[in-house]
């Protein structure tokens, strides 16, 4: 896009690295967050700060990283109020950079549209690569909306990932991420069990994942989340809590598309006892020390939801 400049809204652990990337690599950002801290950061790189969403109604784009639709249509509420009374200008887009419901973003790009007399659009741009990726500008972006849109985006886009794909209409790309969410939950769950069930036999997990990063069970999740499921280190880089939302909205798709998902229904019993034992905003690897709370005896009363 021509004018460099954006609105950033939500500055959490994914949020304040995505937005200090947009800052180095030369981008005008104005900045919304509930709390100051990480404004005041920003603002050292270079970052302006606005105490009213509604104050970016005239931004050619605005990014939403919020942990999920129901906050980000909390937050963006007076901006689309104040467009129903004054139009953007042409082409504004919003883009929603969070996990979120494929459906709901639909739903609420017809908000967005009808708000803004049909001048605003929206995309869905959902990241993988945690807090390391968006540190290093190595995310990647999975894009749904327009061709045009992505076109006008990519630069933007390209300042905060190096895997940036266009995967079709408004929701491919939540539903990318909602599939790539699905491979991360259960083989982070089918890691801890790999780890609970050598050491309980007398074997060192360290050792065990040293071998399997060798074959044909090596990968990248077991390089980043296998260190902290061996050390049992569950200090959050993310909370594992979202990855139950981020399964719900799998589940929901499938249900949609009529395509069965066992392994998707087992994982999401499987994060929904991790809330109940109140291990919600500790790292995804925390999944370790759930499997290690339930026997095997209990484990057919978690899948019926009865504990």
């Amino acid at each position: 896009m021509e004018d460099k400049i954006a609105g950033f809204v939500g500055l959490g652990l994914m949020g304040k690295p995505m937005a200090a990337g947009l800052l180095r690599s030369g981008w005008d950002v104005v900045l919304w967050n509930r709390s100051s801290g990480a404004l005041a950061d920003l603002e050292k790189l270079g970052g302006r700060r606005t105490e009213d969403v509604a104050d970016m109604r005239d931004l050619p784009v605005i990014v939403f990283m919020l942990p999920d639709l129901p906050f980000i249509k909390e937050v963006a509420a007076g901006l689309l109020e104040s467009w129903h009374t004054l139009p953007p200008q042409d082409g504004t887009v919003v883009v929603v950079m969070s996990s979120v419901s494929p459906s709901g973003v639909q739903e609420f790009g017809r908000e967005v549209e009808r708000a803004s007399h049909g001048r605003a659009s929206v995309m869905d741009a959902p990241v993988s690569g945690g807090t390391v990726g968006a540190e290093d500008g190595t995310l990647a972006i999975m894009a749904g909306g327009t061709d045009a849109d992505f076109r006008r985006l990519e630069p933007l886009f390209w300042a905060m990932g190096t895997t940036v794909r266009h995967m079709g209409a408004l929701g491919a790309g939540s539903l990318a991420k909602a599939c790539n969410q699905l491979i991360v939950g259960t083989t982070t769950a089918a890691l801890a069990e790999a780890a609970e069930l050598a050491e309980r036999s007398g074997m060192d997990a360290g050792a065990l994942f040293e071998v399997l990063a060798g074959g044909l069970a090596g990968s990248r999740i077991l390089e980043v989340v296998g260190p902290r499921l061996v050390r049992k280190d569950y200090s959050p880089t993310g909370p594992a809590k979202f990855m139950h939302k981020d399964l719900s909205f799998v589940l929901d798709s499938a249900g949609r598309a009529g395509v069965a998902v066992p392994m998707a229904t087992a994982a999401a019993e499987l994060y929904a006892e991790l809330k109940r034992q109140g291990l919600g905003d500790r790292d995804i690897a925390v999944v370790r020390q759930t499997i290690s709370q339930v026997s095997d005896a209990q484990w057919g009363s978690v899948m019926e939801g009865t504990v």
